[in-house]
């Protein structure tokens, strides 16, 4: 099975062009590199230390079964959103470094945590960035039934109640993750033919899959389950609540960057040539949000300028803010739409107000 081919529009808009020329200029007169630098490897270290440090408290029996080992599960729960928000998007994106093997080093950090690094960038880079908002490409949008984020689903009962249950997916999404939906991609990508085109095998990622979550599963719940004292009833409630805040923090920063009521929907037709060229396309279907606030900026790794992440996605996150105006200015002058006016709650009560509305219009405009 194929997945359907969708073509943008090749030739280069007057808007491509300038907005090239002026980031390019930018970082030709400031000397910096595209890649990371000393402020991201700090903050590997630091989202890595928040992760890994609760975790050997609690495992070592040294937090006791008490309010400690919550508190450490809770902890855990923000340092695996930070080494997914701000260290393996980067590396996984070759943005983390110059160099391609400290890039593939790096990203692998997602294995280290449960995830595929090699599935997640056929989801995320390929499918994600390349046909962001095409229904029928881009898997970010595409959701079981009694989840409607695009408006040429059909609509169900169900679908009123959405904008409340949605959440609660939203909490168990990574643990579906580190679970089932790896091997479920693995067999999908197979039939759409995904795999080869990717550079790796089917028997290497069945291998490489099989090992990671082996030492994931031994780490994660075994070696606490051993050596803490605790029950492993414990253990296991722990990690569930461990995945829930992980689940809906990275919900709660890419769900209002694309699923708003004012972005632009695609549907893939075989063969399809689109409208707009690829920039311009991403400005239709992104958003931005929170972006005056330096410590959301920090935390979510550059992620609420999710627009100039888009645009281009082999750009470390730590330049984001700086190029932002560029790209605010150039949008204007070319009348395209850049949307960066709300805060992180005014983006979350947009998203719940989109998920409202497609629990009960057919249709949206």
């Amino acid at each position: 099975m194929q997945i359907p081919i969708v073509r943008f529009n090749r030739d280069a808009t007057a808007f491509s062009k300038t907005l090239k020329a002026r980031v390019d200029a930018y970082f030709e007169e400031t000397g910096r590199s595209r890649k990371g630098d000393w402020r991201l490897h700090i903050k590997t270290g630091i989202m890595l230390a928040l992760f890994f440090v609760p975790w050997a408290l609690f495992s070592f029996g040294i937090t006791g079964s008490g309010g400690w080992f919550w508190i450490s599960e809770i902890v855990m729960g923000f340092g695996l959103s930070g080494i997914g928000l701000n260290v393996m998007h980067d590396a996984n994106h070759g943005s983390y470094s110059s160099s391609k093997r400290v890039n593939d080093f790096v990203g692998r950090v997602l294995d280290l945590v449960g995830g595929s690094a090699a599935l997640w960038r056929i989801q995320h880079n390929v499918l994600h960035h390349s046909f962001t908002n095409i229904i029928g490409l881009d898997e970010d949008i595409d959701t079981p039934a009694f989840l409607r984020f695009t408006p040429d689903r059909p609509i169900m009962k169900v679908h009123k109640l959405q904008f409340i249950y949605a959440w609660f997916f939203y909490c168990i999404m990574t643990l579906f993750w580190m679970t089932a939906k790896d091997w479920m991609a693995l067999r999908r990508y197979h039939k759409k033919d995904l795999i080869k085109s990717s550079g790796t095998t089917m028997g290497k990622l069945v291998r490489d899959l099989l090992i990671s979550k082996t030492f994931y599963y031994g780490y994660i719940l075994v070696i606490p389950a051993i050596f803490s004292g605790l029950p492993f009833w414990q253990v296991l409630v722990g990690w569930v609540v461990m995945h829930a805040i992980t689940g809906l923090t990275l919900s709660a920063i890419f769900q209002p960057a694309h699923v708003l009521e004012d972005l632009h929907f695609s549907e893939a037709e075989a063969g399809a040539k689109m409208e707009h060229d690829v920039l311009s396309h991403q400005l239709l279907s992104t958003a931005n949000f929170g972006t005056r606030s330096r410590l959301l900026t920090w935390l979510c790794g550059g992620l609420n300028h999710q627009i100039e992440h888009h645009l281009f996605p082999q750009m470390c996150h730590v330049h984001f803010r700086a190029i932002a105006p560029i790209v605010k200015k150039t949008a204007k002058e070319f009348g395209l739409p850049y949307r960066s006016s709300t805060t992180f709650g005014q983006a979350l009560l947009l998203h719940t107000k989109m998920l409202w509305q497609l629990g009960r219009k057919p249709r949206l405009a």
